[in-house]
């Protein structure tokens, strides 16, 4: 997944930057506004991260440049200017979230992985496929060696996260962030519930354990080593 992120603050693009690319983003840096018009235009992205208050053109302007060419890269506004107004500007301007400094670096991760899954799930159609674990998004219809799996909503969606991202440890409050959204609480242990029930029923009947537990850090979907 390749990030353009538009921040003219040396240390706050830096941070950012540092922590995207650890978390296997590839992210490209501009300073200034024209500078992020012209790659956002020229090249393309996955996403991008957009600071409002920039030189020479502003987030808004550099948002307009590019609906207006109809392109449809989703768009994370990232900006100290947090008041309803500012957001209504923003999503009217096409905006596809709008998050307010300072942040939690966390969130701002659960934010670009929820963009960023939406693009990819565009890109790659509706068919999930992980060994002999087979998940269709628009028939809401999982299969494991060819045989049905029935979820409950929460499952599907814990286990389409982790489909998305094989291979990748996921941590309890990405997949919270996402499937739960607001209604999460974080004191709860709701997601090690959830995973329990998925293990139950995705990997008790079969040899082969697709889902597994790193201890202090989450949870993958990975072959069984």
């Amino acid at each position: 997944m390749k990030i353009l992120l538009v921040e003219d603050e040396p240390k706050v693009s830096a941070f950012i930057r540092r922590g995207l690319e650890e978390e296997g983003f590839e992210v490209e840096v501009a300073y200034d506004g024209r500078f992020g018009r012209q790659l956002a235009l020229a090249h393309a992205y996955d996403l991008i991260i957009l600071d409002v208050i920039l030189p020479y053109f502003s987030g808004l302007e550099v948002l307009e440049a590019l609906r207006a060419q109809d392109q449809e890269t989703p768009v994370l506004m990232l900006t100290a200017l947090g008041t309803t107004q500012d957001k209504l500007q923003g999503f009217g301007g096409g905006a596809d979230d709008y998050l307010v400094k300072p942040f939690d670096f966390p969130e701002l991760v659960a934010r670009v992985r929820a963009l960023t899954r939406r693009r990819g799930q565009q890109a790659k159609g509706a068919v999930l496929t992980f060994e002999d674990l087979t998940l269709d998004t628009a028939a809401k219809i999982v299969t494991r060696a060819g045989q049905p799996v029935k979820l409950t909503a929460r499952e599907f969606g814990l286990l389409e996260l982790l489909m998305r991202h094989p291979g990748r440890v996921l941590s309890r409050a990405e997949l919270a962030a996402d499937v739960w959204e607001d209604s999460f609480d974080a004191g709860s242990n709701v997601v090690d519930v959830y995973i329990n029930y998925l293990r139950n029923k995705v990997d008790k009947a079969f040899p082969q354990k697709l889902i597994h537990t790193v201890v202090g850090m989450g949870y993958v979907l990975r072959v069984q080593e």
